[in-house]
């Protein structure tokens, strides 16, 4: 887009947040709306189509520095009654603009690409081509698809593949596949962010590891046990030593997602051990007798602490 189009846009109000925003108020706010708009959730809504797009396309000025400064300044210009050079016809005619006066002399010399555009306008000739303005787009990935990567369709069109290991979150660029530059010249960048669903079962872990909890009774842990453990592609058993306390993550190698730099990740399988809730008077008896076999307490630290304390406080 170029910049003239900027004046008549107020990408603050298309947000809904305040012209001081920071950056991270104006990505929650994208973020909002952009799953709002999105075409995936408005199939067939034209409507929702153009805000969507328009959405995007404030988020990508906004979260730009840079480019952020630029459109203030134009704005700044229209409200300073640059509006009346801005529309004038034939060029503008007599009008002259200090620019000085406008944004101060120290911002003078970074405003003439601004004023560069804003009078190819009024039949001025422009220096030259000029590189095309970034865009930002957002998808929705499977956690599958974000583990193993996959080529997805955008919503403004044309396809592009998503590298494995892909995270929530991601903002992947995408060369030459943003706004077209004006008088000829390069296309801008566009970046694509990534939201990855999440999946029933899996997490993610680093390095292309996945990590699943796996829930154990008690007699599991206490003598051992082998138990199958589902994977992305298929089931593997899973091996559970005598005497595994609660918390314990086992490491099956390999059987993870692909990794970024080649290979593959390992599932991490963390051990949970389930306490039942209720007992019948034959369960408790045998825990009772289990109890007394087992006299020695696991918590032998806390009370020599607890006799040390009460022995300081005696004295």
């Amino acid at each position: 887009m170029a910049q003239r189009d900027w004046a008549d846009k107020d990408y603050y109000k298309v947000l809904g947040v305040a012209k001081d925003a920071s950056k991270d108020e104006i990505k929650k706010a994208y973020r909002k709306l952009a799953q709002r708009y999105h075409p995936d959730a408005n199939e067939g809504d034209k409507g929702a189509e153009a805000r969507f797009k328009e959405v995007s396309e404030a988020h990508s000025i906004l979260s730009n520095d840079e480019k952020r400064a630029e459109y203030d300044q134009i704005r700044q210009f229209m409200a300073s009654g640059g509006r009346r050079f801005y529309n004038a016809p034939g060029g503008g005619g007599n009008v002259r603009v200090n620019i000085g006066d406008l944004f101060g002399d120290a911002g003078a010399a970074g405003a003439d690409t601004i004023f560069e555009d804003l009078l190819g306008g009024f039949g001025f000739r422009p220096r030259g081509p000029a590189r095309g303005q970034d865009q930002e787009t957002h998808i929705k990935l499977g956690f599958e698809d974000a583990v193993t990567g996959a080529t997805v369709t955008l919503p403004q069109g044309g396809k592009v593949k998503i590298p494995p290991g892909v995270g929530d979150g991601a903002r992947i660029k995408v060369a030459g596949r943003g706004a077209p530059g004006p008088n000829g010249g390069p296309k801008g960048d566009l970046f694509v962010r990534v939201e990855v669903e999440p999946h029933p079962v899996f997490a993610r872990g680093k390095n292309g590891d996945l990590i699943v909890d796996l829930p154990v009774t008690f007699t599991e842990a206490a003598l051992g046990a082998k138990i199958e453990v589902p994977t992305l592609d298929g089931a593997v058993t899973v091996k559970i030593p005598p005497g595994t306390p609660n918390g314990k993550t086992l490491r099956v190698r390999g059987r993870g997602g692909p990794r970024p730099r080649g290979g593959t990740g390992d599932l991490l399988v963390r051990i949970q051990v389930q306490v039942p809730a209720r007992l019948n008077r034959r369960e408790k008896d045998l825990l009772e007798r289990f109890a007394q076999e087992h006299s020695e307490s696991p918590r032998r630290h806390l009370e020599e602490s607890l006799k040390e304390s009460t022995a300081r406080g005696a004295s």
